[in-house]
């Protein structure tokens, strides 16, 4: 099988992923990576870093057909809108860092790349430039024109699903309805057989409330939304275990048979899948009609341009992202 072309985003300029894109070009990968980053940034990082990095340019007009060789990185030279300094966050590339994620997401849809890889981006500097910005997610929802997408963290040996994202808590109760919650199951449903290979998934669905509302007396929106949405679901043969409560549903016992976890909201979920497995985790986006992989950790200012990284969880991505489109034509 020839080698596909995926896109590689290095997020915020002053953060840890240009870092990440040149420590991982000092070995061979078995695809076409290409970064769609600044060459200027790249080029100043990896001197800072000590690392003798060879930046390949390419451009639409050429894409390259075979993988890179150890110690060279492809790059669709991206510019900066000003000036980055490793650690110093700055408003002016917000639109740098959006045009990159563009520059990916398009070409994904046009065919040029079988997927995307996105290292972490800061969404408060995003806002602080006058962007509204909540997340890759969003932002590739709204790009590929889909209207649901459903977040998604992956580890060995553990999978874990968003029903709501980027919310304030306050908000998530009124933000489950029986609407979302179907269109998110059948999401995750349909991702986990035709994007991972698994033919009949085993799904386990958190209730929102402590103790899974304990019959009503916590709360009723295990009564009221989840538990209909979920039978009514089964009876077209879905295999969806709960509402279970959250704080016994993550044990061994429970996990061992189940292809997913479906949490309710992001802080139910994300935590117990970060203790498992930090540094080697992948950040999914469901739903949409592209492959995109991500890290499982933010921008880590304090530690760009220190070369006190580890690139585990970007391998993972990366390893994710050919794992779901292996067989598949390029774009598909």
């Amino acid at each position: 099988m020839s080698p596909r072309r995926f896109a590689l985003t290095p997020g915020e300029p002053a953060g840890i992923g240009p870092d990440l894109c040149l420590l991982l070009a000092r070995q061979a990968q078995p695809q076409v990576l290409i970064a769609i980053a600044s060459r200027t940034l790249l080029a100043e990082r990896a001197a800072q870093l000590g690392l003798a990095i060879e930046l390949l340019p390419v451009t639409p007009d050429a894409w390259p057909n075979a993988p890179a060789a150890a110690g060279r990185l492809y790059v669709w030279d991206t510019p900066l809108r000003a000036a980055a300094q490793a650690g110093r966050l700055d408003p002016a590339n917000a639109a740098y860092v959006l045009e990159t994620l563009n520059r990916a997401g398009q070409g994904c849809l046009a065919g040029d790349f079988a997927g995307m890889i996105t290292a972490p981006v800061h969404k408060g500097v995003i806002n602080e430039a006058g962007i509204p910005f909540s997340g890759h997610t969003e932002f590739l929802a709204e790009l590929t024109g889909t209207q649901q997408v459903v977040m998604m963290l992956a580890t060995a040996g553990l999978r874990v699903a968003l029903v709501t994202t980027h919310l304030p808590l306050r908000a998530v109760a009124d933000a489950i309805t029986a609407e979302r919650l179907e269109r998110v199951t059948r999401i995750l449903q349909a991702d986990l057989v035709g994007k991972f290979g698994i033919a009949r998934p085993r799904i386990l669905v958190c209730g929102l409330n402590p103790h899974a509302g304990e019959g009503g007396h916590l709360g009723r929106e295990e009564i009221e939304v989840i538990e209909p949405t979920l039978e009514r679901l089964r009876g077209e043969g879905l295999q969806l275990v709960g509402p279970l409560p959250a704080d016994t549903l993550f044990t061994p016992r429970h996990l061992e048979d189940c292809d997913a976890v479906l949490a309710m909201y992001h802080d139910q979920g994300l935590p117990v899948l970060k203790y498992k497995g930090f540094g080697a985790a992948v950040n999914v986006t469901l739903g949409l009609p592209i492959v995109r992989t991500s890290v499982d950790h933010g921008t880590a200012l304090d530690l760009a341009g220190s070369g006190r990284i580890d690139t585990g969880s970007l391998q993972v991505a990366l390893e994710t992202a050919y794992q779901m489109t292996a067989g598949r034509p390029q774009g598909g």
